[in-house]
C-alpha cells in the first residue's frame, strides 16, 4: 500500500481515493434527489384552505379534488393496479414509438404572428399547442424538455421539439391543464421566469408554478364555470373526469380542468385529458357550438378509460361539443399506453370518413389556418387496419 506524505500528514492511496468516491456518489445522490424534489413541484399549503372551500369539487375532510362520481379512482385503480398491467409496461409491445422522425415544418413565426381574424394554430406533439387569437398568442400545456417525467430515461419525446422555448414569440398567456409531467414541465415554465407572460390555471397549480420561481401576480386560478377575461379574450374552466399529482404518493391536491377560449371571431374547446362522461354535453349546451375541438385522442385504454377516452367515445365527445373540426390531441410525441403510436390517427381517419366530420391532422410544428384548412392535407402514416412494419409506414411518410 503506497504512503502519501505531505509535510507531518500521511495517508493510504488506496482508501483515500475510495473515500472520495464515496463522498462525491454520495453528494451526487443528493443533488439529484433534490433536483427530482423540485421538479415535483409543490402541493397548495394552508394559503389555499379558504380559496379551496368554496369548491364544490373539493372534499374538506379528506382535502383533496374528486370528480363526479367521487369513487371513480378507487374502483379504476382497483384494475390497474394488477401484475398483468404492471407487466405490460415491462414488454416493447407493437410500435409503440416510430422509428423515423414524424413530418414536421419548421415554423415561420413572422408569419404565424401577423395579425389575422382567422385562429392559426401551431402543434408541437402530445397536447403543446401554440394559437394566435386576433394577434393574443397563447400556449397551451408546454412540454419542450425530453421526457415527461421526473426522471430524464423514462416517458422520452419520440423526436426533439421542432422549436424551443427561446424560438417562441412573445407569450402573452400560458393555459394549464392540470398537473402532470406530460402537461407541466418545470423546465419550460422555468424559461419564462422572467417573462411578462401569464398563466391561466385550475385551482392549486399556482402553487408549483411559485415553487419555481412564478410570481403570484402573474398567476390565475380557476374553479370549473370559473372565467378569467383579459384582452377581449375569456378562458373558462370547464370539467374533466381525471385526476392530479407529482409526486406519486398524494393525488388530487390540486384541480384538473378542459377550457373553453372565446374571442369575437373564434370559440375553442381544450379537453386536456378526460374521460368521457356527461360533461361534455354540458359543456357543449352552455358554450357551443365550437368552431373547433382539441380533444385528447391517444395514450389510452380500457383499464383505465375513466381517464383517458377511447377514440369511438373521443368523437361521442366531439358530438356532444357540438363541434365543427376536430383535432386530436395526446398522441404522436410520447408513449404512455400500450396501443401503437399510430393508432389513435388511424381509428379517427375510419371514424371521420365514416361519419363525415372534418378532421384536421396537421405535421408538427405546421402553421394551421382553422378556417382555411382542409381534410386533403392531413398527414397520416396510412390507413392501415392491420399492424404492419413501422420502418414500412416511415417510407410512406
Amino acid at each position: 500500500m503506497k504512503i502519501i506524505r505531505i509535510g507531518n500528514f500521511s495517508f493510504e492511496l488506496k482508501k483515500g481515493i475510495t473515500r472520495f468516491f464515496a463522498v462525491c456518489a454520495v453528494l451526487s445522490l443528493l443533488v439529484h434527489a433534490a433536483c427530482i424534489w423540485t421538479v415535483m413541484g409543490k402541493s397548495p399549503g394552508k394559503e389555499y384552505k379558504e380559496k379551496f372551500a368554496s369548491s364544490v369539487n373539493y372534499h374538506p375532510d379528506k382535502e383533496v379534488f374528486e370528480n363526479r362520481i367521487p369513487d371513480l379512482m378507487e374502483k379504476m385503480n382497483e384494475r390497474v393496479y394488477t401484475w398483468n398491467n404492471i407487466s405490460e409496461w415491462f414488454k416493447s409491445g407493437i410500435d409503440r414509438e416510430p422509428e423515423c422522425s414524424l413530418p414536421e415544418i419548421r415554423p415561420d413565426i413572422a408569419e404565424f404572428t401577423k395579425p389575422s381574424n382567422d385562429l392559426k394554430v401551431i402543434w408541437f406533439g402530445h397536447s403543446s399547442l401554440l394559437l394566435n387569437i386576433n394577434g393574443v398568442v397563447v400556449l397551451i400545456d408546454p412540454v419542450f424538455s425530453k421526457s415527461a417525467s421526473p426522471f430524464g430515461f423514462i416517458v422520452k419525446r419520440f423526436q426533439p421539439a421542432v422549436l424551443q422555448p427561446k424560438d417562441l414569440p412573445k407569450i402573452d398567456y400560458i393555459l394549464i391543464s392540470h398537473d402532470h409531467y406530460d402537461h407541466l414541465d418545470m423546465k419550460t415554465i422555468e424559461f419564462f421566469k422572467d417573462k411578462k407572460s401569464r398563466f391561466i390555471t385550475p385551482l392549486g397549480v399556482g402553487s408549483h408554478l411559485k415553487s419555481w420561481g412564478i410570481s403570484g401576480e402573474r398567476i390565475t386560478e380557476k374553479d370549473w364555470w370559473e372565467t378569467a377575461k383579459f384582452n377581449g379574450i375569456e378562458f373558462i374552466a370547464a370539467p374533466a373526469q381525471h385526476f392530479s399529482g407529482r409526486n406519486g404518493i398524494r393525488q388530487n391536491t390540486t384541480l384538473w380542468a378542459s377550457w373553453i377560449i372565446r374571442s369575437k371571431n373564434s370559440n375553442i374547446y381544450f379537453s386536456g385529458d378526460s374521460g368521457y362522461d356527461i360533461h361534455f354535453k354540458e359543456i357543449g349546451e352552455r358554450y357551443g357550438p365550437f368552431d373547433i375541438a382539441f380533444l385528447e385522442s391517444g395514450q389510452y385504454n380500457k383499464t383505465w378509460k375513466e381517464v383517458h377516452m377511447m377514440p369511438e367515445e373521443a368523437v361521442l365527445a366531439f358530438y356532444d361539443l357540438k363541434a365543427k373540426k376536430y383535432f386530436p390531441i395526446h398522441w404522436g410525441m410520447f408513449s404512455l399506453s400500450f396501443h401503437s403510436w399510430y393508432d389513435p390517427v388511424e381509428r379517427l381517419n375510419l371514424m371521420s370518413e365514416k361519419k363525415k366530420f372534418e378532421l384536421i391532422v396537421p405535421k408538427l410544428g405546421q402553421i394551421v389556418n382553422i378556417k382555411r384548412y382542409r381534410t386533403q392535407e392531413n398527414w397520416t402514416p396510412g390507413k392501415v387496419q392491420t399492424a404492419s412494419l413501422s420502418a414500412d409506414r416511415c417510407k410512406a411518410m
